[in-house]
């Protein structure tokens, strides 16, 4: 199953040569066209690494319930 950290690891590659390649044969020169490419993987690895943060899952503790508030009052009837 690919998650989206695969997805974004393909695309860094695909991305500068892909971006690169499109923008030396439109006639922008490969001193150029490596630079914008490069820009395009960063914000890949930035949204990958900020926006979209690796988390570590919580661990669930046995026997504890969630739904069930620990704090609330009870009254005696």
């Amino acid at each position: 199953m690919t998650g989206y950290y695969d997805i974004v690891l393909g695309l860094i590659p695909l991305a500068m040569a892909g971006i690169t390649g499109v923008l030396s044969i439109s006639g922008f020169a490969l001193t150029t066209a490596i630079p914008m490419a490069s820009v395009v993987a960063v914000g890949l690895i930035g949204h990958a690494m900020f926006v979209r943060a690796p988390v570590d899952p919580t661990p669930e503790v046995p026997g504890h319930d969630d739904s069930v508030q620990s704090d609330t009052i009870q009254t005696a009837d």
